[in-house]
């Protein structure tokens, strides 16, 4: 998996309560358009047409632990697929974390894959969480 960057916003708003990653609706949304550390909603970020497989503001991430050992949080979620079906889904390079709870979907971070992906139609794409390390972590 692609290593996660964090939007600056997202710092702000974890100490203000604007997530609570554990209970909120998170989703994955894709780009071909490079998001920029100061994005900080949804709005900023530029998806790829919906269609075949992705529809428009993406998929939820089903969390599965949202924990803290000796001041280490870990978010922990299950794989997310995404299938093209009837066509392929249109290219795109990022995969963007966001919080469909928070008022303006407030961005959370996202992974840059370093080059163009292409699902074709009957194919998929697996956004791969690290089981052990999270989604996330936070020190």
């Amino acid at each position: 998996m692609a290593a996660f960057n964090k939007f600056n916003s997202f710092v702000e708003a974890v100490a203000e309560k604007v997530h609570n990653l554990q209970s909120d609706v998170l989703k994955i949304a894709l780009s071909d358009v490079a998001p920029v550390a100061t994005n900080t909603q949804l709005s900023n970020i530029t998806q790829i047409a919906a269609g075949n497989g992705y529809v428009s503001g993406g998929s939820t991430v089903t969390i599965t632990s949202s924990a803290q050992t000796s001041g280490l949080y870990r978010l922990i979620g299950n794989d997310l697929v995404f299938t093209a079906s009837g066509g392929s889904i249109a290219q795109f390079r990022y995969v963007v974390l966001y919080n469909s709870t928070a008022t303006n979907s407030e961005l959370i971070g996202w992974y840059d894959f370093g080059s163009e992906v292409n699902i074709t139609v009957g194919n998929t794409f697996t956004v791969d969480f690290d089981n052990v390390n999270g989604i996330l972590t936070i020190q």
